[in-house]
């Protein structure tokens, strides 16, 4: 398995609309993916949300990646602050 982790600094204030706005849009959008297997997004508090993607090939992970990109550039571009952060890798440990 692998994952990709998405860190993302987010205006003031947005953190309720930017989980409603993912909840009914992106959400449904990756668990369609190839591989897909969990997807979860927290708030990390001081502003900051971040993401875990989860599929069984690399090639998925990736993929995640250029989705999340084009969905938050198409729909969220004003709530967030930077750039994301993202790290991505093979799953290691699993339970």
């Amino acid at each position: 398995m692998y994952a990709s982790i998405r860190r993302y600094k987010i205006h003031p204030d947005g953190m309720a609309e930017l989980a409603r706005r993912v909840n009914e849009g992106f959400a449904p959008l990756i668990s369609q993916a190839p591989g897909f297997v969990t997807y979860f997004a927290l708030d990390a508090g001081n502003d900051v949300v971040a993401s875990v993607s989860v599929f069984q090939d690399q090639a998925g992970a990736e993929q995640s990646n250029r989705l999340a990109a084009d969905w938050v550039q198409r729909n969220l571009v004003e709530l967030i602050a930077s750039a994301p952060e993202i790290t991505s890798g093979e799953v290691l440990v699993h339970l």
